[in-house]
C-alpha cells in the first residue's frame, strides 16, 4: 500500500499548475457543444457575423460521439438521454445541416420518439422547469416544438429585491435567474400572453430585466462559467433582435473563448479552487506537511516535481496560500446576492459562493494551519478567513438544520433543497477549527448550527442506512442516486466530530459494507476510494475485511494506472452529468494517505486479502 500512496501521491503532485495550484480538467460534453453551436447559430442569423468555423468543428465533434442507440450523453462516457439528444438534433437544424445529418438525425428522432418526445423530457425533470424549459425554447427556435410547449416564466420577478427572491415562489432554482429573464422574454416575444394585465406587467418588465441580467454577468461573460446556461441566455436574446445586446456579445465572446481544440464545449470552464482544496485535503489525510511542499524546476523526468519547504521556496508557498485566501468573496456576490465570506468552485469571475467549496475551503485551511511548516504570520491570516467562512456558512443554514447550496430557504426544487452531503461537509469544516480560534459569539452559533445539522443527518438517514448526495449521482442506479457518496461524506463528518461509533454511523457503515461488490470496489474509482476512506475514518482498531478488500482494489488500481481514469459521478445542475480529471486520483490519494495512517496509529500491518487464506 505504501509504493501505491507514493504513486498516487506523485501523480497528484505532478498535476499542479505552474502557479502551484490544481485547475484539473473537466468532461467534454455533447450538451454543451449543442447548446453553443444553437447560439452561435442564431447570432450569424442576427448578424451576419460567419461562426462556420466553429459550428463546423463542433458538428463535427457532435456526429463522432453519437451512441449505439442514437441518442448523446451529456459527456463522452455517459449514456444516452433524451434531453442532450434534443438538443443536438435542434443545433443541426439550426446550423442548417440536417439534410448533410440525415443518417445521423433520422437515429436520433427514434431515440427521441422511444423515449417519449415532450412528455418524457418533463417526465425527466419533474415540476422543475430550470432545464426542461430553456431545451423546449431551444427546440422552438429550431422550428422543433411549439411555443406552446414552452412554459411561460415570470421574468419580471427578477427585478424585485434579490432578498425578496426566496418569498416569490420561483419556478426555476436559484442559479437560474439569467435563464428565467432571457428565455421568460423570448416567450412572451413569440408567443404573448392573452391576458392584458399580464402582457403589460411583462412589457413594462422588459427592460428593467435586461438591466438585471446585464447586471448579474460575470466579467468573463458566461453566466456561472457554464456554456450551457450562457448559451440558452445568448440563443433567447438573438431570436427577439438583442443580438447585439452587451449581455449578448460578451456571452458570445464567453462561447468563443470556452471552446476546445478538438471543436467541442466544456461543461464549465475549470473547478480550480474546489480540485485545490480537494487536494490539499487529500495529502492532509496522509499526514503530509502542506505548508512545506511547493513547486520547484526539476528535470521533466522527475515524476514528483515538488521539494520540501526551504527558506528559498517559502514565497512560493506563501503564493499558493495567498491564491486560495483570494479565492474568498469579499463582497456581496451580484449574482446571488450572498455575504461576503464564502467560497466559489474557481478562482474565475463567473464562479459564484456555496456550501460545499467553502467547507473544503476551510478544511484546506485548517490542513495549512496544522502543517509543521506553517508560520505564526499565515496561522492569523487562516484564522481570520476560516471565521469569515463559518460565518457564512452559519447565515445559509436553512430552517430544516441543513445546507443548501446557494441561497438560503429559496425553495425545495433540487440543487436549492437542503443535502446531506453539504451539511456533513459543513460540520466536517466547523469541527476543524478550535474554539480559541474563533470569536466567542461565533463559538456558540456554530455550535448551535452544529446541533441542528446533526439532526438534520439523522432526519436524512434512509431505512437502509444510506444518505444520498445532492451534487452526485450514478448512472447506473434506479434513480440516478449516488448512496455511496453520500454515506461516504457523512460518515468521514460523524468519524471526525467524534459520533464514528454512534448507531447511525454504524447503521451508515453496515449499508457500505453490504452493497461493496465481490472484487472489493463499489463501482467506480472514486466511489470506491470515498468509501474506503470512510470505512478508514470508521474503523476503531482491526480493519474491517472490507476496508482490506477496499484497499486490495485500490492499490491494484493504481499499478495498472487506472486510478488516473475518471467516470461521470458529478451533476452539473438538474442531472446534467460530468466528471472531472482529478477527482479518481485525489480521492484515490485521500484514500490510501488515511488508511495508512490509520493502520500507523493502530500498529495493524497491511496484509492483502489473499494473504488471509
Amino acid at each position: 500500500m505504501a509504493v501505491a500512496y507514493q504513486q498516487a501521491r506523485a501523480d497528484l503532485l505532478a498535476e499542479r499548475c505552474a502557479a502551484g495550484h490544481w485547475i484539473g480538467e473537466l468532461s467534454t460534453s455533447a450538451l454543451s457543444t449543442a447548446t453553443a453551436i444553437s447560439a452561435l447559430s442564431l447570432v450569424e442569423r442576427a448578424t451576419g457575423r460567419s461562426f462556420a468555423v466553429e459550428v463546423t468543428k463542433g458538428v463535427e465533434w457532435l456526429a463522432a460521439h453519437q451512441n449505439a442507440d442514437g441518442g448523446w450523453g451529456d459527456t463522452d462516457l455517459s449514456y444516452s438521454n433524451i434531453a442532450t439528444t434534443m438538443l443536438v438534433r435542434a443545433a443541426y437544424h439550426l446550423a442548417g445541416i440536417a439534410g448533410e445529418r440525415r443518417v445521423s438525425l433520422e437515429r436520433a428522432e427514434a431515440y427521441i420518439e422511444q423515449q417519449g418526445g415532450v412528455t418524457g423530457l418533463r417526465k425527466r425533470y419533474g415540476r422543475d422547469k430550470t432545464f426542461a424549459v430553456p431545451i423546449l425554447t431551444n427546440c422552438a427556435l429550431a422550428g422543433l416544438a411549439s411555443w406552446s410547449d414552452v412554459s411561460p416564466l415570470p421574468f419580471e420577478l427578477a427585478c424585485l429585491p434579490q432578498s425578496w427572491y426566496r418569498f416569490a415562489r420561483m419556478p426555476v432554482v436559484s442559479y437560474a435567474i439569467p435563464a428565467l429573464v432571457a428565455i421568460g422574454q423570448a416567450r412572451f416575444h413569440h408567443r404573448p400572453p392573452w391576458n392584458p394585465l399580464a402582457w403589460c406587467v411583462r412589457r413594462l418588465a422588459l427592460a428593467p430585466s435586461l438591466k438585471v441580467l446585464d447586471w448579474m454577468q460575470p466579467e468573463s461573460g458566461g453566466y456561472l462559467e457554464a456554456v450551457p446556461l450562457t448559451s440558452f441566455v445568448v440563443m433567447s436574446l438573438a431570436s427577439i433582435g438583442q443580438a447585439e445586446h452587451a449581455v449578448a456579445r460578451r456571452g458570445v465572446q464567453f462561447i468563443l473563448d470556452s471552446i476546445r481544440g478538438d471543436g467541442s464545449w466544456p461543461i464549465d470552464t475549470n473547478l480550480a479552487t474546489w480540485n485545490t482544496t480537494l487536494a490539499l485535503n487529500a495529502l492532509a489525510a496522509g499526514g503530509e506537511d502542506v505548508a512545506g511542499l511547493v513547486p520547484v524546476e526539476r528535470p521533466a523526468s522527475d515524476d514528483a516535481g515538488w521539494a520540501p519547504h526551504s527558506a528559498s521556496s517559502s514565497s512560493a508557498a506563501t503564493g499558493v496560500l495567498s491564491w486560495l485566501l483570494s479565492c474568498q468573496y469579499r463582497e456581496r456576490h451580484p449574482f446571488t446576492g450572498a455575504d461576503p465570506g464564502g467560497w466559489g468552485w474557481s478562482d474565475l469571475s463567473g464562479a459564484v459562493p456555496d456550501a460545499d467549496d467553502t467547507p473544503s475551503a476551510i478544511l484546506a485551511l485548517a490542513a495549512w494551519r496544522d502543517s509543521r511548516s506553517c508560520t505564526p504570520t499565515d496561522r492569523a491570516r487562516l484564522a481570520d478567513a476560516a471565521a469569515n467562512g463559518i460565518r457564512w456558512l452559519i447565515g445559509l443554514q436553512n430552517g430544516d438544520g441543513g445546507w443548501p447550496t446557494f441561497c438560503r430557504g429559496w425553495g425545495k426544487l433540487p440543487f436549492d433543497r437542503s443535502g446531506a452531503d453539504l451539511t456533513a461537509h459543513v460540520l466536517r469544516a466547523f469541527q476543524a477549527w478550535p474554539d480559541e480560534m474563533l470569536p466567542t459569539t461565533l463559538v456558540r452559533q456554530r455550535q448551535r448550527g452544529a446541533e441542528r445539522g446533526f439532526r438534520y443527518l439523522r432526519s436524512q438517514q434512509r431505512a437502509d442506512g444510506s444518505w444520498i448526495p445532492l451534487w452526485f449521482g450514478n448512472q447506473d442506479h434506479s434513480a440516478e442516486e449516488n448512496p455511496v457518496y453520500g454515506t461516504a461524506k457523512v460518515l468521514l463528518a460523524l468519524a471526525d466530530c467524534g459520533r464514528g461509533q454512534s448507531d447511525e454511523a454504524r447503521r451508515g457503515v453496515r449499508w457500505l459494507e453490504s452493497v461493496q461488490d465481490r472484487d472489493g470496489s463499489w463501482g467506480s474509482v472514486e466511489e470506491t476510494a470515498l468509501a474506503t476512506e470512510a470505512l478508514a475514518a470508521a474503523a476503531a482498531g482491526t480493519p474491517p475485511p472490507a476496508l482490506v478488500r477496499a484497499l486490495d482494489w485500490l492499490c491494484a488500481n493504481v499499478e495498472t494506472r487506472h486510478h488516473m481514469k475518471p467516470a461521470p459521478i458529478g451533476f452539473y445542475f438538474a442531472r446534467l452529468w460530468y466528471y472531472e480529471k482529478l477527482y479518481p486520483l485525489t480521492f484515490t490519494v485521500a484514500a490510501l494517505g488515511r488508511t495508512q495512517r490509520l493502520l500507523a496509529e493502530t500498529g495493524k500491518p497491511y496484509l492483502p486479502a489473499r494473504l488471509h487464506h
